[in-house]
């Protein structure tokens, strides 16, 4: 079988090399794509590929189309919303993610940035502290749980609600367990976003849920920037000069963010999956599933039907 990598921003060398030998050890060719710069060069190199790795990378419908032999499509990393769904279940396409892989890189970006923030960005000015803050964690999956593992290391008050796990496993993880999101916005100082953007949560996050927040409220997402009302919670932050939100996902509406100049923050480029250890056990993962796939049909992490 053929088993192309197609990366615009490739994984690290080190990652590759892992992948290749998961790969070939099972019998497999391994074809790289990396840092292709149009469509069409995909599109070509798809074109004969038993099973795709992604990143981030687009699998459109035209891909998929262009894919005559692809079996199985797997994004190394927890998102998959840069997939087509549908129409990789159209075309017989079984497709995964490697969930759990880049959740500690995630959630001690959730740290980096709050400390940066709280601490008015490194100014010199007068800011604040974690220690006894109330933290509320929207959806308790990986990287939740460990934004509250890092969280009990600052002295933080942790609340959490998913609407998917059950009060007593957040409870279990030392967590405060809530009844609905609305309550988790009204009790925290500070909420995590750790949602995916789905037709139920795209614009789920404005300004009846932001606003019902304390004074000096803090929103951090590293989720997806989708799940944002953008002009709800610009509206809001023009209205509320004490609130502070935090992104790695830069916003469609960025330059209207930055003019609130000192509460708000938003790196370059989603970084949240950008370290070494992250981008090896993501690479090495979806390398494995492939291999499980291809020698025992193992779909444990498919996430379309």
């Amino acid at each position: 079988m053929k088993v192309l990598v197609a990366t615009e921003k490739p994984f690290a060398a080190v990652a590759v090399d892992g992948i290749r030998k998961e790969i070939e050890a099972a019998g497999h060719e391994l074809v790289l794509l990396e840092k292709y710069t149009d469509k069409s060069q995909l599109l070509d190199a798809v074109a004969d590929a038993d099973a795709l790795i992604i990143r981030s990378d687009k699998v459109t419908a035209e891909v998929l189309d262009a894919a005559k032999q692809l079996k199985i499509c797997v994004r190394a990393g927890a998102g998959y919303d840069n997939v087509d769904l549908d129409a990789a279940t159209a075309h017989k396409v079984v497709v995964m993610n490697t969930p759990g892989q880049n959740s500690n890189a995630v959630a001690e970006l959730v740290f980096g940035m709050l400390v940066y923030g709280i601490r008015k960005f490194f100014t010199g000015a007068a800011g604040t502290e974690l220690l006894g803050k109330k933290l509320g964690i929207l959806a308790f999956g990986n990287v939740g749980r460990n934004v509250a593992r890092i969280a009990k290391g600052f002295g933080m008050d942790i609340y959490a609600y998913d609407a998917f796990c059950p009060k007593d496993v957040i409870e279990a993880a030392g967590v405060h367990a809530v009844d609905s999101q609305a309550d988790l916005f009204k009790t925290c100082d500070i909420v995590s976003l750790h949602i995916p953007a789905t037709a139920e949560t795209k614009k789920s996050i404005g300004k009846d849920l932001v606003g019902s927040m304390k004074k000096g409220g803090i929103l951090v997402n590293t989720a997806r920037k989708e799940v944002i009302n953008e002009e709800e919670l610009i509206a809001l932050m023009a209205e509320r000069t004490d609130l502070l939100y935090l992104t790695d996902i830069a916003p469609d509406a960025l330059d209207a963010f930055k003019a609130f100049e000192g509460r708000f923050f938003a790196t370059p480029k989603k970084m949240g999956a950008q370290t070494a250890e992250a981008n090896i056990n993501a690479g090495i993962a979806a390398a494995k599933q492939i291999v499980g796939y291809f020698k025992d049909g193992c779909t444990k992490f498919q996430v379309n039907k």
